[in-house]
């Protein structure tokens, strides 16, 4: 049976560096007694050190990509995980170069990697100068500080002074200086950017071939998003330079769950955290509540734990947000909260508070960091966001809180946000503390992964256009539309119905002032569970408070549109449905909690308004545009999706001009005997699949029997070429309706273009009795769109169809007649009801 994921070990994929190596071309053992002053007891930081000299100065390899095909013939994993060579040295940063990234948790000592790299590779008189980027300006002065402190270290500079180094005292500086000979310049990559004035461009130029290039924090030059760190990689490239030597580093080698193929050394989380290098942590893995009052109840619990138990200094709790403006509100909401919970001022609360983000009016708050673990300093929280936590030497955190999804969503923001809170401090050296991560429980899955170090990727099979012998593809008519807004009233459908309200009141539900809660743990490695209990308080509020919010909020609605509610609906009057209500659930605190509240709010929010004002947009047809079906993006659909209902449909082309992942999955597919007899269907007259792509997928059974109906002797020859579009981004319909009382906005993508001539057939698939209003209105816009488009051009004529199983037979019967442009099926006929 064919697994519908392959799973791997990062270990397996990390690339091995030869062993052979010629003493006379380089010999590590010179450097053994620099290294263990260096290094210390952290052997892997020596072994790190070592295998990327190996690499570097062996004379075994010129490039990655050499070092790479090493690697892929020696080893059945990446076999398995790329199906050519080609395939992986595409996925490959710079295999031209000689280059390589080591991977080393977050906390164990990358800087003295770093360094160690570029005084050994001086001292052997192989590069001239060393340059070490990294992606931000706190990473950069994190930096320039360690360096200048271990240079000025005469042990190690005896040590290599004993070595005969080439280069013995070289000068750390910044980019704000000429890079001389013998110099260590530490930089942001910003100030390698063509309109940033820096010594880069000037002290380097035509000397690359001498120049040590370090990227710490790599990660960032593999960003898949953000223009600014592509340019990163592109600097590295830049033939100006033409840069020989280069080497990155990072706690987080992931293109979002994608492990780098360029590894040559891992020290893992889970190693660390083993060897006690590191904190440990707990995460939460059931419990979580979705209400944010409760949460900042638990958050402030965990705290207040952490105080007890690490009483030598003071615990810090960071909260990691998407973006700066959620740190923003987020931060607000704390101070809040602080001030109620700990009965403080605000001005109080501030100072216990430090936002950091790249934001100006926060710029003053970076350099506040390097005191934040002073029991002086009053910051116990800290707000931040994801892509800003690095760089940061705080060793106080004993809380992190991913605020949202978006901080936490893939194994790269995990193992970032995770890194922010991993450093034992020096009051507890010896022990191995522990972290809280306050995650929501359905996160819990891609931290175990990330800490068991697993790597799980989805078998894909792809749809795409294939040069087949035989023409399939056609132009296909569009518009680009101007849309504009307008404000339009609508009258409201329901009556308040104030009078019953009087008489039963509100269905409330039973309140508590006062809840035991519990969360449970793992933790980290060891899959220990802790259960973790509190008392936590629900929202409330006195009925008088109560009142006074219907009826502000009744107050804004006469405000709004003119009306009279208040004096109908007094406070009084108010006030006696709230009691009402909480008589009839024998409640006599005199106390409404917040949910009750909001069903107070929507039961009086009935009368809101005789009408409401809504947006719509009105769209003008503007410029006609042409799109090929050859210029339709790759699809792909999971294999496990075959197990459900899909279907993939391909011909003798398939095998002959799919490319080779392709091929081979498709093989491995049809030799699966475990799969349903639908999942795959081979199209054995290839004159019958008139379509542009290698494979054509069904999502589910309607699609299936259309195709199906397509690929018939009979029904063929009928028509001259078709396709099955995209789900989004090929050819896209705008249309509006109505969900109840509120407006809706959609797009989609008709199923399938079926090229007649000089007619073209646009078909959207649906199950029988698929007669909702959102259908309707797809028809509806569907068929206006396209008569747009006929009256715009006369070289092909557009016909829409809604489509359902029950009226295939039909539908193709007028194919075959040339009676299609009148035929409306079953389920078409019921949408214009």
């Amino acid at each position: 049976m064919l697994l519908d994921k392959q799973t791997f070990r990062n270990q397996d994929l990390v690339l091995k560096v030869s062993e052979d190596i010629d003493p006379k071309v380089f010999d590590i053992n010179k450097y053994e007694p620099f290294l263990d002053a260096l290094c210390r007891e952290r052997e892997y930081q020596k072994e790190a050190i070592r295998i990327t000299l190996r690499y570097l100065l062996g004379g075994q390899y010129k490039n990655l990509k050499e070092l790479a095909e090493e690697n892929y013939h020696r080893n059945p994993i990446l076999q398995e995980k790329y199906a050519t060579f080609t395939d992986f040295v595409k996925n490959l940063q710079l295999p031209e170069k000689l280059y390589c990234s080591l991977d080393l948790a977050t906390g164990t000592g990358k800087s003295f990697i770093l360094y160690g790299l570029a005084r050994i590779m001086l001292a052997a008189g192989v590069v001239d100068q060393v340059l070490v980027l990294c992606p931000s300006t706190t990473i950069e002065d994190g930096l320039l500080d360690k360096f200048r402190a271990l240079s000025a270290d005469k042990t190690l500079r005896d040590l290599l002074k004993g070595s005969g180094a080439t280069i013995l005292n070289p000068g750390i500086i910044n980019a704000s200086e000429t890079i001389k000979k013998g110099d260590i310049c530490v930089e942001n990559i910003h100030a390698t950017y063509q309109h940033v004035k820096s010594a880069i461009k000037d002290s380097l130029g035509n000397k690359g071939q001498r120049t040590l290039i370090l990227n710490d924090e790599v990660h960032h030059m593999t960003s898949v998003s953000g223009a600014e760190l592509k340019k990163w990689k592109e600097f590295l490239l830049d033939p100006k330079y033409n840069f020989k030597y280069i080497v990155g580093d990072s706690g987080t080698c992931y293109v979002k769950n994608d492990y780098f193929t360029d590894v040559i050394y891992r020290f893992s989380l889970r190693q660390s955290i083993e060897e006690k290098f590191v904190k440990s942590f707990f995460y939460a893995t059931e419990g979580v509540p979705k209400n944010e009052s409760e949460k900042f109840q638990w958050i402030y619990e965990n705290h207040k734990r952490n105080k007890r138990k690490y009483y030598k200094l003071k615990p810090l709790t960071i909260l990691v947000t998407k973006d700066i403006s959620n740190c923003r509100q987020l931060t607000e909401k704390w101070i809040k909260f602080l001030a109620k919970k700990d009965k403080i001022n605000r001005k109080t609360a501030e100072k216990k508070l430090l936002i950091v983000t790249s934001a100006p009016e926060h710029k003053d708050n970076i350099p506040k960091l390097k005191t934040v673990d002073d029991k002086r300093n009053p910051v116990e929280w800290i707000t931040s966001v994801s892509m800003l936590s690095e760089g940061w030497d705080v060793e106080n955190v004993f809380q992190i809180v991913p605020h949202e999804e978006r901080a936490f969503n893939s194994k790269l923001l995990i193992a970032q946000v995770l890194g922010r809170g991993l450093r034992i401090p020096q009051a507890y050296k010896g022990e191995q503390p522990i972290v809280t991560v306050f995650n929501h429980d359905k996160w819990s899955k891609n931290i175990k992964h990330l800490v068991d170090e697993v790597l799980e990727i989805e078998k894909r099979i792809h749809s795409y256009i294939i040069p087949k012998k035989e023409n399939y593809n056609f132009n296909l008519d569009n518009i680009d539309y101007k849309k504009t807004e307008e404000r339009v009233e609508i009258p409201q459908l329901k009556e308040f119905n104030f009078a019953k309200l009087q008489k039963e009141g509100i269905s409330y539900s039973t309140q508590a002032r006062r809840l035991p809660r519990e969360i449970r743990y793992a933790k980290a490695v060891l899959g220990d569970e802790e259960t973790r209990k509190a008392i936590i308080e629900l929202k409330m509020c006195p009925i008088e408070e109560a009142v006074e919010r219907v009826w502000g909020a009744i107050a804004a609605i006469d405000m709004d549109l003119g009306t009279n509610y208040k004096q109908k609906f007094n406070k009084e009057k108010i006030k006696d449905v709230i009691k009402k209500s909480l008589k009839r659930i024998k409640d006599k605190t005199g106390w409404v909690s917040e949910e009750n509240l909001q069903k107070t709010l929507q039961a009086f929010g009935v009368a809101r308004r005789k009408k409401t004002k809504s947006l719509r947009y009105k769209i003008k047809a503007e410029n006609l545009t042409k799109i090929n079906t050859a210029q339709m993006k790759k699809d792909s659909l999971g294999v496990g999706a075959l197990r459900r209902g899909s279907t993939i449909f391909f011909d003798d082309y398939t095998q002959k001009l799919s490319e080779d992942e392709d091929k081979k999955l498709l093989e491995e597919l049809l030799e699966d005997e475990s799969l349903p007899r639908s999942a795959l269907i081979e199209v054995k007259n290839r004159y019958n699949f008139k379509t542009p792509v290698n494979i054509t997928f069904a999502a589910q059974k309607p699609e299936r029997d259309f195709i199906k109906k397509l690929i018939e002797d009979e029904k063929a020859k009928t028509v001259n070429a078709w396709i099955k579009s995209r789900d989004v981004g090929f050819y896209s319909i705008e249309y509006s309706w109505r969900k109840g009382e509120h407006p809706k906005q959609g797009s989609f993508n008709p199923d399938f273009f079926l090229k007649i001539g000089n007619d073209i057939l646009v078909v959207e698939i649906k199950e029988d009795k698929a007669v909702t209003d959102e259908n309707s209105a797809k028809l509806k816009y569907a068929r206006k769109h396209f008569q747009r488009v006929n009256g715009l051009q006369n070289k092909q004529k557009y016909y829409f169809k809604f489509l359902s199983p029950e009226s295939y037979d039909a539908f193709f019967q007028t194919l075959k007649s040339k009676k299609y442009k009148e035929f409306k099926s079953k389920l078409e006929a019921s949408l214009e009801d």
